[in-house]
């Protein structure tokens, strides 16, 4: 498709985020990393996209000496952990958007090709192992077992850092961990990262940025079993602050 490799603008531990076209941004998979990774993500995004979930839609794919892409839409706006700590958001409407984002996901039929839960956390386990102790890659599958089977669409992922804020309403990025799920797994997982992890250094400017420009509030997704990719920090250009509070509803 049209388009050429422009300057990199975010990456993760899976794949660079890149200038693509005008309005757009090319996800592209690192060197080494298997091209079913990115692809997985590319079907997960675009069948949320289609069946009217909060995901951005999928614009093409590309393969650019050998490394799988997919092309997806460049958001103008700051993201939620970005606009909070401008004060252009409170806490409080934070967390109504991240409600209403997960409830949006769980209301969203789960596509052909989603990964169970213990499909999905075998494979990050995999790629996480050399940095994780024994108790967590052998102790995690084995308390999966004892979930319900209350299967819903999952992010794996949703926190501020991943939610973006355009005029048109915030868009949930970075599906490479859509799975699917027991509803009250991601609501654990949400409070742990926001409730444990996030406060002690969302409200740090000095804060390192692991994953360009946005970052997120989560300091250890890199050696964490819920990690995911991180890439999508790129999809967006700094912008204004918040639209009003009634946009930030999806």
């Amino acid at each position: 498709m049209q388009g050429s490799l422009g300057e990199k603008i975010g990456q993760g531990v899976f794949a660079d985020v890149h200038a693509w076209a005008p309005g757009e941004v090319v996800k592209l998979s690192k060197p080494g990393i298997p091209q079913w990774v990115v692809q997985h993500e590319a079907q997960m995004t675009r069948a949320v996209f289609a069946a009217g979930g909060p995901a951005p839609e999928v614009l093409g794919e590309v393969t650019l000496d050998g490394r799988f892409g997919i092309v997806l839409p460049r958001f103008d706006g700051p993201t939620l952990a970005q606009a909070t700590r401008a004060d252009a958001i409170t806490r409080e409407q934070a967390g109504a958007i991240l409600a209403t984002l997960c409830v949006a996901v769980h209301k969203t039929r789960p596509p052909p090709g989603a990964l169970s839960l213990r499909e999905a956390m075998d494979a990050r386990l995999r790629f996480g192992g050399s940095v994780l102790p024994e108790r967590i890659t052998t102790g995690v599958p084995a308390l999966i077992e004892h979930l319900a089977p209350d299967d819903v669409l999952y992010h794996s992922d949703l926190h501020p850092g991943n939610v973006i804020m355009p005029a048109q309403g915030p868009r949930l990025i970075d599906w490479l961990g859509a799975a699917r799920a027991p509803a009250a797994y991601e609501i654990a997982q949400c409070h742990a990262l926001l409730a444990e992890i996030g406060p002690d250094h969302a409200d740090d400017p000095e804060r390192p940025r692991q994953f360009g420009s946005a970052g997120g509030v989560c300091p250890a997704r890199r050696h964490s079993p819920c990690s995911t990719d991180g890439g999508d920090a790129g999809l967006f250009a700094d912008g204004p602050r918040l639209p009003p509070a009634r946009r930030g509803h999806a």
